[in-house]
């Protein structure tokens, strides 16, 4: 199952303290970036983060599950909780590279 539009515009809301938030649309489900780097992989309408030691501690507690046959496992992100949800994606924000330019 795909992600809803109204799961990601709630997750973009929820996020929209952190920073600049957009969203980019892959096969049904979703790359969830924060200032130009990824943070959240969206998928049958669940948010994955992945599983960082800078986020352990905060993160112990969460259902673990992998977004996609192949993936690692992830974190399972709670959203509704925002004022975590902005914690934790702010710390992968500090730990995650930006993405690399595509090179043509």
């Amino acid at each position: 199952m795909a992600c809803t539009t109204e799961f990601i515009n709630f997750v973009c809301e929820q996020l929209a303290p952190a920073g600049n938030i957009r969203t980019r649309k892959m096969m049904g489900d979703y790359i969830i970036y924060l200032d130009e780097k990824c943070v959240i992989t969206a998928c049958n309408n669940l948010c994955y983060v992945k599983m960082l030691p800078c986020i352990a501690q905060i993160m112990q507690d969460a259902e673990t599950g992998v977004p996609y046959d192949g993936a690692k496992e992830h974190y399972i992100l709670d959203v509704e909780h925002n004022k975590h949800a902005v914690k934790v994606v702010k710390l992968l924000w500090e730990a995650l590279p930006f993405p690399k330019s595509k090179k043509r």
